[in-house]
């Protein structure tokens, strides 16, 4: 039989969503916080959501009909999302490289983890963390240590002028500040 008239599977994972592209060096970087915060989740699905729902669904097949039964649908439904997710989580966690920033506290070079303020040429300030693909939420003014920003400014000092590439054009920027978390004294 051609594939033409074979019967599509309505559980395919098509909408598995697809990890993101890393540098050439493979490397996932991520702080110490941000790992924690990751296990976490993926510990909560399995020990607490998971099991729950199966008993939901456990719980609505022994009712009968399955065809119309809400439970039962919601359910699997809910089961496969969490399944799809914990084999995300444990993909990210398998290629993340925990990296402590407070390593750097006191240095006046901007390297992961860093807090940077810069001015550009237009006179707007601005002060962004460079975090990791899995934890930069830009609306705390975090952003990915392999974004445009990040990679302009990593390596750079306080007082170096950069040439960020925008797409209206390049724009000049000077590092004002660079701060790290400080190191735990216990």
């Amino acid at each position: 039989m051609s594939k033409a008239f074979t019967k599509e599977v309505e559980d395919s994972d098509d909408d598995v969503p697809q990890l993101p592209k890393l540098p050439a060096s493979g490397k996932n970087y991520i702080t110490p916080a941000g790992y924690a915060r990751t296990q976490a989740e993926l510990l909560t699905l399995i020990d607490l959501e998971r099991p729950q729902v199966v008993d939901v669904v456990h719980w609505a097949a022994s009712n009968g009909d399955r065809s119309e039964n809400g439970d039962y649908i919601y359910g699997k439904k809910r089961l496969r999302e969490i399944d799809r997710r914990i084999r995300f989580l444990t993909q990210r966690l398998e290629i993340m490289s925990v990296t402590d920033p407070r390593l750097h506290h006191g240095s006046e070079q901007i390297f992961f983890g860093a807090t940077v303020t810069y001015i550009d040429d237009a006179g707007t300030q601005t002060t962004v963390t460079i975090l990791g693909t899995d934890e930069a939420d830009s609306a705390k003014s975090e952003v990915s240590w392999v974004s445009p920003i990040a990679r302009t400014l990593l390596k750079a000092r306080v007082g170096d002028l950069l040439q960020l590439l925008t797409p209206a054009g390049p724009v000049s920027i000077e590092v004002l500040s660079v701060h790290y978390p400080a190191p735990d004294l216990h």
